[in-house]
């Protein structure tokens, strides 16, 4: 590192340190940091409807909105430490109800509008919980459950009479205002307590590397449902006093693309899904950002090229978890930006240092004051896990490496690793080669028992194809020699499948124990 650069990284690491001095406070109160202390009149939230009508919702009117809700939850029972689950869509009424759950002392568990009612079944139970907020669209959903269920229409309604409530309760830094469950591929999801100190690290994620200013028209278009986007798409830039747009819709690239063009986005963040969806058939014409960033799977270097094409800037990787927010990043902030490498998700964000423990990223406890997660809510020997022996790295359980400049690249998860003919191969350094070609829209490689009893494992490839291409035996060669030319005569993909599309979990991740199954 320069010495700009260094210079830029101390005082990072210092601001970071003042941040955990203000949210990990004993006298520590999540309103009052998250909605109280910002200008009532400043906007909050840009609520964006499906077909584009708009309201500004000020930090005043959350105030007020939260105070009365207060009111009307604690009425009906809700107290400090009572996990209560909110499922609902990307409206005014979820942020108001966060807040009044926080200004009670309550924990919020989020649960995404896509589960059926199993998966909110597991969390429900997981998290001890006696009450649910929904509303109309989802009811059917949690109906079955016994629990209480309070329609957020109708607590809303009764909340514009009450006296707003006029004490918070301050959980101080170590209070849990959220506890958000993992997605697992396998297993139950497990509990992710997030206390109130978690905001400086996610600050510093804000500030650092998606660099959101204050005249940035900010939209990260993630779900509040998963960490990613209730860390930064709701809870951060309250924290900070942002404004951001808050987008009532499922994605798609059309709708995408009318919300940049029509509100002017210059900082977006999203999944790679969406960008690549983007690229496929999206008009981006027009778009002008300042910022893009993404999270959540590996960003093939394509993607870089196609944003500094057509979205006018280059697209960042950064690299995170749900138990420990993002840790690793391609920062854009000036102060501490390093140019970009193909296939790396960048450099350890400050409050973090970041190493490689037997072959897993991992985060240096003892010189990382950022890091929040302890342990999993009653799940000691899976807490247990993540953790060295001697408590001092925090494990992944992803695999990676890093340079001499301390640039981290992503291997694979630990059980995603193809173990053929002695050779540990990462899957997305052979996705990152095949889905140059310009027939393939996505791609997910796994590792199949070799059939001849040779190799171990060999692997496989599974191909999304582009609008005009049509898979065969042809194509397949084609792609074979795409990994054998361009990467390693070892990894080519002995079998390549040619799917309609990948399997996925609800946050966009790619199921492959799915594609790894006999049979798939």
């Amino acid at each position: 590192m320069n010495d700009v650069i260094v210079a830029g990284r101390e005082a990072a690491e210092r601001q970071v340190e003042d941040w955990l001095d203000v949210y990990g406070a004993d006298d520590a109160s999540a309103a009052e940091l998250l909605c109280d202390r910002h200008d009532p009149a400043a906007v909050a939230f840009t609520l964006v409807e499906p077909d584009l009508s708009s309201v500004s919702f000020t930090y005043g009117e959350l105030a007020d909105e939260s105070r009365r809700l207060a009111t009307v939850l604690a009425g009906k029972g809700v107290q400090r430490g009572d996990r209560v689950p909110v499922l609902l869509g990307k409206r005014r009424e979820l942020v108001v109800t966060l807040v009044a759950l926080w200004r009670l002392g309550a924990t919020h568990v989020p649960l995404f509008t896509a589960f059926a009612t199993g998966a909110i079944a597991l969390r429900v139970e997981g998290a001890g919980a006696s009450v649910v907020v929904t509303d109309a669209s989802q009811r059917d959903k949690v109906d079955p459950l016994d629990v209480s269920v309070l329609d957020v229409d109708d607590v809303t309604a009764e909340a514009a009479s009450a006296q707003p409530c006029t004490e918070d309760v301050a959980v101080g830094g170590d209070g849990v205002i959220v506890q958000l469950y993992t997605s697992g591929t396998t297993g139950k999801p497990k509990g992710v307590p997030v206390p109130l100190r978690a905001l400086a690290s996610f600050q510093a994620y804000q500030h650092y590397s998606l660099d959101v200013a204050q005249d940035d028209v900010f939209w990260n278009a993630a779900d509040p449902g998963w960490a990613y986007g209730l860390y930064y798409a709701l809870m951060t830039p309250l924290a900070a006093g942002r404004t951001s747009l808050l987008f009532n819709g499922g994605f798609t690239p059309d709708s995408t693309v009318a919300v940049m063009k029509e509100f002017g986005v210059t900082n977006f963040a999203g999944a790679p899904t969406m960008y690549r969806a983007l690229r496929a058939g999206a008009d981006t014409s027009g778009i002008s950002l300042r910022r893009a960033s993404s999270a959540g799977e590996p960003l093939t270097p394509d993607i870089v090229e196609f944003g500094l094409q057509k979205l006018g800037c280059e697209v960042r990787d950064h690299y995170g978890q749900t138990e420990t927010g993002m840790v690793i990043g391609n920062h854009w902030y000036s102060d501490v930006a390093m140019p970009l490498k193909a296939g790396s998700m960048g450099q350890a964000m400050p409050g973090y240092t970041a190493g490689i423990v037997d072959g897993q990223i991992a985060i240096d406890l003892k010189a990382s004051p950022a890091v929040w997660f302890t342990g999993y809510d009653g799940a000691p020997e899976k807490s247990a896990e993540r953790f060295t022996d001697d408590r001092a790295w925090y494990l992944t359980a992803d695999t990676g490496k890093v340079d001499d400049e301390g640039y981290f690249s992503f291997t694979a998860r630990d059980d995603d690793v193809i173990l053929a003919a002695g050779y540990r191969i990462g899957p997305f350094d052979v996705e990152s080669v095949m889905v140059t070609h310009p027939s393939v829209a996505e791609v997910a490689v796994v590792g199949r028992p070799d059939p001849e009893g040779i190799r171990g494992e060999v692997v496989e490839a599974f191909v999304v194809l582009n609008t005009g291409f049509t898979g065969g035996d042809v194509l397949e060669k084609e792609l074979q020699a795409v990994v054998r030319d361009g990467y390693s005569k070892h990894a080519y993909p002995r079998a390549v499948h040619f799917v309609e599309s990948l399997p996925k979990t609800p946050s966009g991740k790619v199921q492959r124990f799915i594609l790894r199954r006999e049979g798939a």
